[in-house]
């Protein structure tokens, strides 16, 4: 039996929380309400037996009835029914906090018979074209199992449903329940590698299409997608630990197949993933080449412009240069003072003439031979 855990603490009569404990995202975050406990049921060689109206009587009921399992699922439970739940069930202290605080990596922590389990869900939103995670902690002990959900994904009541529905495979316990929770979270993983798939096809042919928006989607899916391999990929070390130890544990031959059937899975979705990594990391590449050949071509573009212009500049100050030569002769000569000898001189006006021309000629000689015409 637990006094307390460390995510809680006491001061006089005032209750406060842990400094890891207040500064978890879900304590602020706005929720639609929904009852804690989603079910609570006894089972007995596969079937329902008894609905508990409180975790207590769970807890009485599955001390009466021999040969029982119960299966209690919540949902965001307040700090202080897990800490009730862990008295009454004497769970660990270490994995309590885990299950109060949240946010855990995906794990498998045994303490003494009972197993501490945290899955890390993810589902696909295809109106905003997002991958949405979720996070269940499952205890496994010898003749129960405890679901505490931290977001909507997984659907545990399907998976509850599909169980009752299958009484031979219930039968099996706690594990057979363990089972069922680790192939519905792997199950549910194939939508979200599907609409990865869909989004990075649509990267590149907005990449190949010059879109400039495209890097910033690049960026933004790959943190989804390393966010989904750090959810998944300790799956596939924790499944084979699970088939290593399942002759240790009691697990029967059928079940070990399942596990494997969905360890196979898991391998097949990391797979994936890591694929999906690489060829985001390699579409940022492509984009960047292309990217770069772009503003080459604008570069060399605009030097072309600019070398035009160059020379269209040349040609006009030549020509400026040109006929500047004979507007300043004649201005010379077009001054009207007495005392300019060519003034009065009879070949004055044919020898301003043939000056400006020669100045002209000459002139346009030079540019000619400097290629400014």
């Amino acid at each position: 039996m637990m006094a307390r855990v460390k995510g809680f603490r006491r001061s006089g009569d005032v209750q406060e929380e842990a400094p890891e404990h207040s500064m978890d995202p879900r304590a602020t975050e706005e929720r639609p309400y929904r009852p804690t406990v989603i079910d609570n049921a006894i089972y007995r060689d596969g079937r329902r037996v008894d609905t508990p109206g409180s975790m207590a009587a769970a807890f009485e009921c599955l001390n009466e009835i021999p040969g029982s399992m119960a299966w209690i699922g919540l949902y965001r439970p307040k700090e202080w029914e897990l800490v009730k739940l862990g008295e009454e069930f004497e769970l660990h202290e270490l994995a309590l906090e885990d299950a109060i605080v949240g946010s855990q990596r995906p794990k498998a922590d045994r303490y003494g018979d009972t197993l501490f389990v945290v899955l890390r869900a993810a589902r696909y939103l295809d109106d905003v074209e997002e991958v949405a995670f979720g996070e269940v902690h499952v205890f496994v002990g010898p003749n129960f199992v405890i679901t505490v959900r931290h977001a909507e994904a997984p659907d545990l009541q399907a998976v509850r449903k599909r169980m009752e529905s299958e009484p031979e495979l219930l039968r099996q316990g706690p594990q057979a329940v363990l089972y069922a929770i680790l192939d519905a979270v792997v199950d549910g993983y194939a939508p979200v590698v599907a609409g990865l798939q869909k989004d990075i096809e649509e990267i590149e042919v907005q990449v190949f299409g010059g879109d400039p928006s495209v890097s910033r989607r690049v960026y933004e899916l790959s943190g989804e997608v390393i966010e989904f391999q750090r959810a998944t990929a300790p799956l596939v070390g924790m499944l084979h630990a699970f088939i290593a130890g399942a002759s240790k544990h009691g697990m029967n031959d059928e079940l070990q197949s399942y596990l494997r059937d969905v360890a196979d899975h898991a391998i097949t979705v990391s797979e994936r993933i890591s694929a999906f990594r690489q060829m985001l990391q390699d579409i940022l590449v492509v984009n960047s080449t292309l990217v770069t050949q772009a503003q080459n071509a604008e570069m060399a573009r605009m030097t072309e412009a600019s070398i035009q212009q160059g020379e269209e500049v040349k040609k006009i100050s030549a020509w400026a240069a040109i006929l500047f030569a004979p507007t300043l002769v004649g201005t010379i000569y077009g001054m009207n003072f007495d005392f300019m000898p060519e003034t009065h001189w009879a070949f004055g006006y044919p020898f301003a003439i043939v000056l400006m021309a020669a100045v002209c000629l000459t002139l346009y000689l030079v540019f000619k031979r400097r290629d400014w015409l």
